[in-house]
């Protein structure tokens, strides 16, 4: 458990330094420099700076795959696989920030053929996303408006959600947040 707890050390600083810094900015060197070791002890706990951004990449993209997987197995109709969507993406981002961080801002930073894989897995995401709304305007559960659209706009208003979570300054509260972005994507802005 004593190892356990190390690695966990070790990986969150290295997640904050990254975040921080930038993956291509961040060097083996900074992150010996951030924990007091050796270069070469940091060798101990990852493979390489790639090994690492592809380990935690396609960890918090298959927790999303997981989170959507389950709600599509549902009953339940678009409208509510929706809301379960935005919540399981909420709860992600709230419970590991830097994770989702790394998966907006340094996916690019994937050499091929892991990007490529990234990419097409995203793609899946995506489309089983789309796959939903298009079930929703098909059930007269959402207006007719392009799936595109509508799909990317739902995905930018939760992508920034890392940064809100990482500001030091903020006291988060997941079930608020749920609260106020699925009503803004389901309400919109205008005051009825």
């Amino acid at each position: 458990m004593k190892n356990s707890t190390k690695k966990e050390r070790f990986l969150l600083v290295v997640l904050k330094l990254i975040h921080r810094k930038g993956f291509k900015a961040t060097t083996m060197r900074d992150i010996a420099h951030e924990l007091n070791f050796e270069v070469a002890n940091v060798y101990n706990y990852i493979d390489s700076k790639q090994s690492l951004l592809e380990g935690y990449l396609f960890d918090i993209q298959d927790e999303f795959h997981k989170a959507i997987d389950t709600i599509l197995a549902t009953p339940h109709s678009p409208n509510e696989k929706l809301r379960l969507l935005v919540a399981s993406y909420i709860g992600i981002t709230t419970r590991r920030p830097y994770h989702q961080a790394l998966l907006v801002n340094e996916w690019r930073n994937l050499k091929e053929p892991q990007l490529q894989e990234f990419v097409s897995r995203r793609k899946d995401y995506e489309n089983k996303m789309r796959g939903i709304i298009a079930e929703g305007i098909e059930e007269d559960q959402f207006r007719a408006n392009d799936v595109e659209m509508m799909a990317q706009t739902i995905l930018a208003t939760l992508r920034w959600l890392h940064n809100k979570c990482l500001d030091s300054e903020t006291i988060i509260n997941p079930l608020e947040i749920e609260k106020q972005l699925l009503d803004f994507i389901f309400t919109g802005i205008s005051k009825k």
